[in-house]
């Protein structure tokens, strides 16, 4: 009995040993970081660090991305979102740093959302930058064969104009947002409207923001990635006179639609005209039969007895 109680200590000994010297070798390999991460006040166990490298997840990246955070004050991330994200194949690090970002600037963006704009293929950080810091996109794409929005106000002169629009990023519409190419097709359409509604060119031209506003009041930047927050014109200019062409160019149809008409009115005066010609001469032709058949229809009534001579007797 003495001897199955000590080889029961020994076992329970040595499991303890064991546990120790894996418990050493843990605390061992981690303890930098352990320490870095204690220090900084983020509270993770050697186990946790060795569970996620188990798992085929970069603890320093982890731990490295939880700091930042905490020490920007944002304390809602937790180890296991950054840890799902990191699994994912996101980029923690620069979703971390685009939350500190939004954070400073008083920008609402939330764990779930940055997530899912940075696994969505957009550049969350970027976003952010412009979010805080507008950008100025060049309407028309300058990259594009046509260089301006070409309009034409009502009394038919065309005006050429280029505008610059300030955006800046709306996060909640980051995902499934239209990009870029639709902000610039829509402001150049509304752009072209807007001058088409003006009565004169030099309406416009005195006042250039009345497009300006009138394009702001269609709110183009709905169902997109950006909110426009200003439209100016940056360049104005005088084209041709597109309404007088186009009266000329009618000018023009309406004459050769009025030869045409009227060389077929000639077409068919003349062709009545050989009409006529033919039917005198078929007429002329009926008449030198009509006389032909009279001496002989006289021939005939002198054998026939029918006419007589003056003296009374018969031809």
């Amino acid at each position: 009995m003495d001897d199955f109680w000590s080889i029961l200590v020994l076992v329970g000994v040595g499991f303890g040993a064991l546990l120790t010297i894996i418990f050493l070798a843990v605390f061992a390999m981690y303890f930098r970081l352990w320490l870095r991460a204690y220090f900084t006040r983020v509270w993770v166990s050697p186990f946790t660090l060795l569970f996620m490298s188990l798992r085929k997840v970069n603890p320093n990246v982890v731990v490295d991305a939880k700091i930042m955070a905490v020490q920007s004050g944002i304390k809602d991330i937790s180890i296991r979102q950054l840890e799902a994200h990191y699994l994912a194949e996101g980029n923690i690090l620069r979703v971390v740093r685009a939350l500190i970002a939004a954070h400073r600037a008083k920008i609402k963006l939330d764990w779930n959302t940055a997530a899912a704009i940075d696994l969505a293929g957009r550049d969350l950080l970027e976003a952010v930058n412009t979010s805080v810091n507008p950008k100025v996109i060049d309407c028309p794409d300058q990259r594009q064969a046509r260089s301006t929005l070409d309009g034409v106000a009502k009394n038919g002169i065309q005006l050429k104009a280029r505008a610059r629009v300030t955006v800046r990023t709306n996060l909640q519409q980051l995902v499934g947002g239209a990009t870029e190419e639709t902000i610039i097709a829509r402001v150049g359409e509304g752009i072209v409207s807007a001058i088409g509604s003006c009565a004169t060119h030099a309406e416009v031209l005195a006042n250039p923001m009345l497009i300006a506003r009138a394009v702001l009041a269609k709110g183009l930047d709905s169902q997109t990635a950006y909110e426009i927050v200003s439209i100016d014109i940056a360049d104005i200019d005088v084209g041709d006179n597109i309404g007088a062409r186009l009266q000329a160019d009618q000018a023009e149809a309406d004459m050769r639609i009025a030869r045409a008409k009227a060389e077929e009115s000639r077409a068919r005066a003349v062709a009545r005209e050989q009409e006529m010609k033919a039917l005198t001469v078929e007429n002329q032709a009926k008449v030198v039969l009509a006389e032909a058949e009279i001496p002989m229809a006289m021939a005939e009534a002198y054998r026939n007895g029918v006419l007589r001579s003056s003296n009374g007797s018969a031809a």
